[in-house]
């Protein structure tokens, strides 16, 4: 008896081990950083001080999040090295050592009033936080100052060509796991995902696409409510942003009213525009999951009925709650239905569709740009043309 009690409750911490979250993973963190202090002079041979070191934050792709960033500076205290003083056997003093501090691409370096310091985007990308003081010299009267000394926020915002955008247990984390190489937490229930999961889909051309699969929004994340700012801030560098919508519709909790998949689509509109309009300027696919259930055809005809009078439709309150009403509707490209476990066919199309949507944006980026180009030569040459 007491060997087969052993067994059930080893069976239960193994159900209990699968089921805990990893939430060590960090996107946000608020360091001190002070410079080191200028060494002293020595007025009597004319010696000068050592500058003190900076605090510098560079941008590393071998960082995946701020985690790193925590386990180096355990105190969140960044404080570079302090000069040396001048001597007699060395007129210049020694410079004192920075401190680098390593982050993932992706990281906005500001104050915390919100003065946005540096934007590392690429490999190498460096920010200042702050510098050192001046070593000690004539116009000092050779006594070193001291170094600079704030409080800098590392916000980390992924860097990804896709952001998937939805709402919990739509089958974002299922869909990830069928377009690219992730293992992401999968389950039949809401909060699967509590932190972004980045995945990367290699097509037979070596083209790679990488997709981030970002923690459910609920209504009122606009208002931060359920962490939205923390998950909406992921979808402001992504290119192309995904609706993925449960072709069955989405319900919060039992006491919660069940949001058709139309109403969905226009909530995750409307909490995009009031987050942050231009997101609604970006390129945009609607992916319709769960396909393999039962009833989902009718469904998806009944959708697509909608969408095509959508303009009226959502002028009609006995149809739409005007709460849900965008002012600007999302421009998207496509209505891909998918089932992710079971038509890997549909997964393949939507592989396709993902690249064209992104190559399409790319030439329109191009074209505006060899525009923007073409109309500063034709300024400079007037210009010439007059002088002449």
């Amino acid at each position: 008896m007491v060997g087969i009690t052993r067994a059930l409750l080893g069976m239960r911490r193994r159900s209990e081990k699968v089921l805990r979250y990893d939430q060590s993973w960090v996107d946000r963190v608020r360091i001190y950083a002070r410079g080191g202090s200028g060494g002293n002079g020595v007025p009597r041979i004319g010696g000068i001080g050592g500058r003190g070191g900076d605090v510098i934050i560079k941008s590393s792709p071998n960082v995946k999040d701020l985690k790193r960033v925590v386990k180096m500076l355990p105190t969140k205290r960044a404080i570079a090295g302090d000069g040396g003083h001048s001597r007699q056997v060395r007129l210049l003093g020694e410079t004192g050592s920075d401190i680098v501090v390593e982050v993932p691409l992706g990281v906005t370096v500001t104050t915390d009033e919100g003065k946005l310091l540096g934007d590392l985007l690429k490999k190498g990308d460096t920010v200042t936080a702050v510098k050192g003081g001046v070593g000690g010299c004539e116009g000092t009267n050779f006594l070193g100052s001291p170094g600079e000394k704030l409080s800098v926020r590392l916000d980390l915002k992924l860097l990804g060509d896709v952001g998937f955008v939805g709402f919990p247990n739509a089958g974002k984390s299922t869909l990830l796991k069928a377009l690219s190489r992730a293992k992401p937490k999968i389950a039949s229930y809401p909060f699967t995902t509590i932190k972004p999961n980045l995945g990367v889909c290699q097509m037979e051309d070596l083209r790679t696409i990488s997709f981030a699969d970002l923690p459910g929004l609920i209504e009122g994340a606009h208002q931060n409510l359920g962490m939205g700012h923390s998950f909406l801030k992921h979808v402001e560098r992504t290119r192309v942003l995904m609706f993925v919508v449960d072709i069955n519709g989405f319900q919060f909790k039992p006491a919660s009213p069940l949001r058709s998949a139309l109403e969905t689509i226009l909530i995750l509109n409307k909490e995009l525009e009031l987050y942050k309009e231009e997101l609604l300027d970006k390129p945009a696919l609607c992916v319709l999951t769960k396909m393999d259930s039962t009833g989902a055809e009718k469904k998806y005809e009944l959708l697509k009925e909608n969408l095509d009078n959508i303009n009226e439709i959502i002028q009609d309150e006995n149809i739409i709650d005007p709460e849900f009403r965008p002012n600007r509707l999302i421009n998207f490209s496509e209505f891909v239905p998918v089932s992710a476990k079971f038509s890997p066919k549909t997964v393949e199309y939507l592989k396709f569709r993902v690249r064209d949507v992104i190559d399409a944006s790319e030439r329109i980026n191009n074209e505006e740009l060899m525009l923007e180009l073409t109309e500063k030569i034709d300024l400079k040459l007037n210009e010439k043309t007059r002088l002449v």
